[in-house]
């Protein structure tokens, strides 16, 4: 997909691009598999702010996308590409031989009239869904279960993909995107191929306002407040962080401060760690 920059008339059309949208084929959803999405704006039940910088942004509804893939062996064939404002990757709206209609994740080269097809003994094509015991060594997969019939969990952002590397009793080795090695029992179900919208990641939103559309309210510096709002506040002028490194509003190390638990159960399917 490509990319489409602007003249700068203005200063935010300077660094302003947007997705050409190549890949989109269908405009308007399926109202059969839309649903109502809640706005928190970060606060809970009380009203207090629990994750700050969210509030806002432009209405949207859930699109309803089947992670789980169940109906074996039943061809569907996709109706269109669509855009989907919850997730950077694109949706396929496919229709299956009984006419009942599904979303589903859309991989690279997936378009109008293409059938995909659930199974245990499938073709290795973008689009199929399949046990990863069945998938060829060096496929490269997306949408990952961790647990059987749990639906996918893992690899489901614009332009990834994970790779199988090996097979070995009844687990595999994953090599996800961010460089981990980790343990998959065979039994998971993955589908085939690289996820589409892959020049998500070059988008430059140019203004503030995109951000403000998106429900992300402004990010204030802890180094201009003051020092009872934030331990990098407070001096004269723009002073040091004054610590040793970095810190989070609550007194955390920010960088390179490891806060996943080493009594972590998952942790024993971790080969390697990620780069």
């Amino acid at each position: 997909m490509g990319m489409k920059t602007f003249n700068p008339y203005t200063p935010s059309r300077r660094n302003m691009t947007v997705s050409t949208f190549e890949e989109i084929t269908k405009k308007t959803p399926e109202k059969s598999l839309l649903t109502k999405k809640k706005k928190n704006a970060g606060r809970n039940s009380y009203g207090r702010i629990t994750v700050r910088h969210q509030g806002g942004g432009n209405r949207q509804k859930y699109r309803l996308v089947d992670f789980k893939r169940n109906k074996e062996d039943m061809f569907a064939t996709v109706i269109g590409i669509e855009y989907d404002p919850n997730r950077s990757a694109n949706i396929a709206l496919i229709e299956y031989e009984d006419g009942e209609k599904s979303y589903i994740l859309a991989p690279q080269g997936l378009t109008d009239g293409d059938k995909v097809v659930a199974g245990k003994n499938v073709d290795i094509k973008p689009g199929n869904c399949m046990p990863i015991e069945n998938i060829p060594v060096g496929t490269l997969i997306h949408n990952i279960e961790l647990n059987p019939g749990q639906g996918g969990k893992l690899v489901r952002a614009a332009g990834q993909s994970a790779q199988l590397m090996a097979k070995e009793g009844k687990y595999s080795h994953v090599r996800l995107p961010s460089g981990e090695m980790r343990l998959v029992l065979t039994v998971c179900r993955a589908t085939i191929g690289t996820l589409g919208n892959t020049d998500h990641e070059n988008v430059k939103l140019g203004k503030a306002g995109r951000k403000r559309h998106m429900g992300i309210r402004p990010t204030v510096r802890g180094s201009v407040m003051n020092p009872v709002d934030h331990p990098h506040g407070g001096g004269e002028g723009r002073a040091p962080v004054g610590h040793a490194g970095p810190l989070t509003p609550w007194g955390k190390p920010a960088l390179g401060y490891k806060t996943r638990s080493k009594k972590k159960l998952s942790n024993k399917f971790i080969v390697k760690r990620r780069k």
